[in-house]
């Protein structure tokens, strides 16, 4: 049997090899990975935002941040280093000679290949009078073509060379290692070894320690924070202020918002707390007025709640600050829209409990909806009792006075996008031509929200029969439109108003036409559902069309006249009972062919819930114009039902993140005997 032979690299050649597929293995996959190549696709899409966002300060910070950030730049110069250094070594790899060739004896006697007996005889004397030791020849060549000779005339050699490629026989099975050969010396049988141990032992606890740090902080984070990177300590302290005040009015939400420990350095390490703010905090405080500065109920006495406090209150007011406290600004406002949907969650949760247990009194409508209208607050950068006029660009309080004038009566939004062009024109005469044609802009980019209600009972023969106890599953469909796409509608309605001719109008004498008797049908009729109310909680207040869907008695017209009513007495008993036998037949198909479209309808809308439970959708959806807002904010909405008599939550809240265009969504809620007689919102 065959030995085995071990060759260690002396020359350092066969490291190359090494060396070269190591970094190969680490630039490939790390350049796939790593290259920067979304920033032109980022660049193109604020390009494509300038002109409706270009004033928004995310906007100004996020061209900022991409101007000044050298992350890119540092990946690419990384990665262009690795490939750097991967070519060299290929090059240096081609570069070497081969130390292993295949043992040919033809090629040792510069013979054809196939050459006879005669011609390798003769070359074989030719080549031992040249090489020959005693001819004053190399050695080692004349035994090459000794050996070459005999391979090829001796038979047994023949044939070991034509099976085991050497004359002499199979041969040891070679190795190359890619170590230098001072490694295994027997000078440094013990220094190497113990040097290799001591390294892999300080490269496993190395490894470990690496391990553990990250684990524990895993660990830390998650026994800290809630699912949404939320203080479990903050859920907790508005958990406690949500049960002791219900009824929560805006100014005392805004002192339990800015109480979080997320604002608290001890707990954050983001959050800071500087010297100066002993002087410059007080002076805000005076511009400000009354903020409760003087209420000793904690959290809201401690300098950290304070502090943001007046931040939040000074964002909403748009008071310049310092440059000490912009970023300190930055950070509480960035924070606050997370903080009030923790507030939301909370407060359904604690709605959830009383409604199962009871005992104790769940938040008020009031509360949730204040939250959800502080968040609006908070992305704008308006009071409550500003006008939302100002949400638009170049608009300031002494603008106001135009919009509000008796003759145009415009206070929202929606009343000056149902201005003529021509009308709003005058009234923004304030506004020159490149800012009004951006304040258009602006406006025709604002959401406008339509609802489309559907209430099924499911688990029911008949999903269109309501009745008290039932489990009524409402499904509303979101489509979301531009304010520009309805400014469009009303100018072309407008227009065609204006065409339409005066002798073109109906008579107002006109002869009314006369209906037979009618005979209504013994049908149940469904009581009004309460009605699902959608509510932005980061853009724009748009007012959407609420209504209750209620279920329409259906009619059906009786037969004629009394001449009819003769000839139908003329009819034998016989026909008669036929034509109500067709007639009860007709009924039946007609009955049979509703159930099977309402059962196609069913399960059609049970498999799209599964299938939107299936689909992971981003919450990219789109960004919402915010003028001092410090981060690119997504419209998202708040969908809930709600009794506006008992002032509670129907349904919990549910949060739309992916409304780009249509987004249908299904609520489960047990319909009572006392919203039936209730008029709900």
């Amino acid at each position: 049997m065959a030995g085995q032979q071990f060759q260690y690299d002396d020359s350092g050649n066969t490291f190359f090899y090494f060396l070269t597929s190591f970094v190969g293995l680490i630039v490939i996959p790390a350049t796939y990975y790593f290259w920067p190549r979304d920033q032109n696709a980022e660049q193109l899409r604020l390009k494509s935002l300038r002109r409706v966002h270009g004033r928004c300060l995310w906007y100004r910070l996020r061209l900022l941040k991409s101007q000044q950030s050298i992350v890119p730049t540092l990946k690419k110069a990384a990665l262009l280093f690795g490939w750097a250094v991967f070519l060299l070594l290929a090059y240096k790899v081609s570069k070497l000679d081969r130390e292993y060739q295949e043992y040919n004896p033809y090629e040792v006697l510069n013979l054809d290949p196939g050459a006879s007996l005669s011609e390798i005889k003769k070359q074989y004397r030719v080549l031992s009078l040249k090489f020959h030791p005693d001819k004053g020849g190399d050695e080692a060549t004349f035994m090459r073509i000794a050996k070459a000779y005999a391979a090829l005339t001796n038979e047994q050699s023949r044939q070991n060379w034509e099976i085991y490629g050497n004359p002499d026989g199979p041969g040891a099975t070679s190795f190359g290692i890619a170590l230098p050969a001072w490694i295994v010396d027997q000078k440094n049988s013990m220094l190497v070894p113990l040097k290799l141990t001591l390294l892999i032992f300080y490269k496993c606890c190395k490894f470990i320690v690496i391990l553990l740090y990250f684990q524990g902080t895993w660990w830390y984070r998650s026994i800290r924070y809630s699912g949404d990177q939320i203080l479990i300590n903050t859920t907790q302290l508005y958990m406690h202020f949500m049960y002791k005040t219900p009824n929560m009015n805006m100014k005392r939400l805004g002192m339990v918002l800015t109480a979080a420990f997320e604002f608290d350095p001890r707990h954050n390490k983001e959050a800071t707390i500087r010297p100066t703010d002993n002087v410059v905090v007080p002076q805000l405080i005076r511009e400000l007025g009354n903020i409760n500065v003087k209420k000793k109920e904690p959290p809201f006495c401690y300098p950290y709640s304070l502090k943001a406090r007046v931040m939040v209150l000074s964002h909403l007011a748009r008071m310049d600050v310092s440059e000490e406290l912009e970023e300190d600004q930055r950070f509480v406002v960035r924070k606050s829209p997370a903080l009030l949907q923790e507030m939301i969650s909370v407060g359904c949760q604690l709605t959830m409990m009383a409604n199962s247990r009871g005992g104790f009194h769940a938040p008020r409508l009031v509360t949730i909806e204040n939250c959800m209208k502080l968040t609006q607050m908070v992305v704008q950068g308006l009071q409550e009792s500003k006008s939302p006029l100002l949400q638009l660009p170049h608009f300031e309080e002494e603008h106001l006075r135009y919009c509000i004038s008796k003759k145009y009566k415009v206070r929202t939004l929606q009343d000056l996008v149902s201005l003529k062009d021509s009308e709003r024109r005058i009234m923004l005469r304030f506004l020159g031509e490149e800012k009004y044609d951006e304040v258009m802009a602006v406006l025709g980019s604002i959401p406008h929200i339509t609802m489309d209600t559907k209430l099924q009972v499911l688990d029911d023969e008949d999903s269109n029969n309501i009745t008290a106890g039932s489990i009524v599953t409402v499904t509303v469909t979101l489509t979301r439109k531009r304010m520009l796409v309805r400014m469009n509608s009303l100018s072309q309605g407008d227009t065609n108003k204006s065409k339409t001719k005066v002798w073109q109008n109906k008579s107002k004498g006109a002869k009314k036409t006369t209906k037979s008797k009618k005979k209504k049908l013994t049908k149940k009729k469904t009581p009004p559902a309460p009605a699902a109310k959608p509510k932005q909680v980061n853009g724009t207040v748009v007012s959407v069309p609420v209504a209750a869907a209620k279920k329409e008695e259906d009619d059906a017209s009786d037969k004629g006249s009394e001449s009819d009513e003769g000839e139908a007495n003329k009819d034998s008993p016989s026909e008669r009972d036929e034509d109500s036998d067709k007639q009860s037949d007709t009924e039946v198909d007609e009955v049979a062919g509703d159930d099977e479209e309402e059962w196609e309808a069913l399960q059609q809308s049970i498999q799209r819930r599964e299938r939107a439970l299936l689909e992971t959708k981003s919450k990219v959806t789109h960004p919402v114009y915010s003028l001092y807002f410090p981060e690119e904010k997504q419209e998202w909405w708040w969908l809930y039902i709600a009794d506006r008599r008992d002032q509670t939550l129907v349904s919990m809240p549910y949060h739309v993140c992916t409304l780009k265009d249509t987004e249908e969504v299904s609520a489960a809620t047990k319909f009572k005997k006392e919203m039936q007689e209730s008029k709900l919102l």
